[in-house]
């Protein structure tokens, strides 16, 4: 994935967020919670793109079995 893209979808992903925190009138210890979750995809899914953990974390999604 070019360095452009990356950020391009960083930033989206961040004025996500923002809007979410800023716009939505939800309990504060929601949008902690909506606030921890994006953080943690976002760190996951940027270590998968730079090889440091493998694409496919197993015990996330189980592998798929084909009918034979």
């Amino acid at each position: 994935m070019p360095l452009i893209q990356l950020i391009v979808i960083l930033i989206v992903i961040g004025l996500i967020l923002y809007l979410v925190e800023t716009l939505l009138p939800i309990d504060p210890a929601i949008k902690q919670v909506i606030r921890v979750v994006i953080v943690i995809a976002v760190i996951l899914w940027l270590l998968s793109l730079v090889g440091l953990i493998p694409q496919r974390i197993s015990w996330l999604m189980p592998p798929r079995r084909y009918l034979t």
